[in-house]
């Protein structure tokens, strides 16, 4: 039998919405090319706020909110279709879910910046074969050109991508520990 929906988790699954719209905005309107050799590589920051759901709300409900957001920005923002969408998922996933299990055991701000340095390489490592499975294999990228832009662009590029989301992420998250605190019982994992 379904249990009824409490106030506590309409509110919870209010803010994972919000958030998760927050970075379909940020997908639609912030895309900087950061690495010049590879300007294909375009940056978002659509990350940082799933980042603040792994805090708030642990690794599930935020990886719940990085599926929704990625699904909605293979159909609609990104020309990769569904091997952007399994890419982002893996790479982001293993970000997203590091710094909730990081975070969560003692709710400590230096335990969600080990989670964030810990993802963001685990991101980076992550991209370096996918781009190997999926760029050579489904976008028909020759080997060998890849070859020439991991050390130079891939490394870098998720690197920084993973790193700048996270500090986006951690200065949000702890500028916004006083309403969390004062708002504990309504901010929990689900």
């Amino acid at each position: 039998m379904n249990k009824p929906m409490t106030q506590k988790s309409i509110i919870q699954m209010t803010q994972l919405a919000v958030l998760a719209a927050i970075s379909v905005v940020l997908i639609a309107f912030v895309r900087i090319p950061l690495i010049p050799a590879a300007p294909f590589l375009e940056y978002d920051m659509a990350d940082a706020p799933i980042l603040i759901a792994a805090l708030l709300f642990g690794s599930g409900p935020a990886f719940l909110v990085l599926f929704v957001v990625s699904v909605i920005q293979a159909m609609f923002f990104g020309s990769n279709g569904w091997v952007g969408l399994v890419m982002h998922l893996l790479a982001s996933g293993a970000l997203v879910y590091l710094v909730g299990e990081f975070y969560k055991k003692k709710q400590r701000f230096a335990d969600a910046v080990i989670g964030m340095v810990l993802g963001t390489l685990a991101m980076t490592a992550l991209m370096v074969p996918m781009n190997y499975i999926f760029t050579v294999h489904f976008f028909g990228m020759p080997k060998a050109v890849l070859d020439t832009l991991i050390w130079p662009a891939i490394i870098p590029f998720n690197l920084l991508k993973a790193g700048l989301n996270s500090a986006i992420a951690a200065v949000l998250f702890k500028s916004l520990q006083p309403f969390v605190q004062k708002n504990r019982e309504m901010i929990h994992p689900v």
